[in-house]
């Protein structure tokens, strides 16, 4: 299958919006998703640029990205974090993952970050296959800690 890489324009928030949905059904969270695409172009595109995208783009339709921003490390110093790498379920297999994971790799080498970090689930053995096969490090003793929008103004309110 022949696709292109390229970063993400405002026009792509739409199906970069329909991705992140995708993967919600996909995760068996399809509610929890607040986003909408007047949020990704004002952050992705407003005067406060919050991320970085990239797209895959086959037969002129977006079929998969990878959202990326600046984390830093108090022990290694500047980071990316990848929050998303989305492909479209029919286009999985494609090598569209791998160009997408190689574009934020070279963008991160670009920038001359110390680490590129994402989150993976520990039931979605596909995704951690793929990722290790890539030379990644799956951390299996460390927990994703959130505070959500909820858990924020209870912790506020008990100040």
């Amino acid at each position: 299958m022949e696709y292109q890489i390229r970063e993400a324009v405002a026009e792509d928030m739409p199906a970069v919006l329909e991705l992140i949905k995708e993967l919600a059904r996909f995760e068996k969270e399809e509610n929890a998703v607040e986003m909408t695409t007047e949020a990704l172009v004002n952050d992705g595109f407003g005067n406060e640029k919050l991320f970085h995208c990239f797209v895959g783009v086959m037969n002129n339709s977006v079929k998969g990205m990878a959202l990326i921003y600046p984390r830093y490390s108090t022990w290694k110093g500047a980071v990316v974090h990848l929050e998303d790498l989305i492909v479209s379920e029919a286009f999985r297999g494609s090598g569209l993952g791998t160009a997408l994971l190689n574009e934020v790799v070279k963008f991160g080498a670009k920038l001359g970050v110390k680490r590129i970090s994402w989150d993976v689930l520990d039931w979605n053995e596909p995704a951690i296959d793929f990722y290790e096969k890539k030379g990644a490090k799956v951390l299996r003793d460390w927990d994703v800690v959130h505070l959500d929008e909820r858990g924020i103004q209870e912790y506020l309110r008990k100040l």
